[in-house]
């Protein structure tokens, strides 16, 4: 019998074709949670801190939408309540498609 695991992407795009939220948006976000900063994320992630901004910003647009805020009183940066509910939406939402393909993906078993 054929061993396999299931691997999937998902992420929701605009009606233009661009990317609003997925993984890697996911895991910018909670790491800025964790760290408070923008530049220590994008840094930690490998990425640089414009590309960072960038996906941050086209999310908030396309969300209509502010994600992050400054905490009162300090530079920390933290996450808006919308984007804390984006986030674990978003993670619901990905293992619900995950078992449900887990579940119905059967293929590998036709040998």
């Amino acid at each position: 019998m054929l061993s396999a695991t299931l691997h999937l992407r998902l992420w929701w795009e605009n009606a233009q074709g661009q990317v609003v939220f997925g993984p890697g948006r996911a895991l910018l976000l909670a790491k800025v949670e964790e760290v408070g900063s923008l530049h220590k994320a994008a840094k930690e992630l490998g990425m640089s801190y414009r590309a960072a901004w960038g996906k941050i910003k086209a999310s908030e647009e396309a969300l209509g939408e502010k994600l992050l805020i400054k905490e009162k009183g300090s530079k920390k940066l933290q996450l808006t309540p919308f984007a804390l509910k984006l986030l674990t939406e978003y993670e619901h939402w990905r293992k619900d498609v995950y078992n449900y393909a887990q579940k119905q993906a059967h293929f590998w078993e036709l040998k």
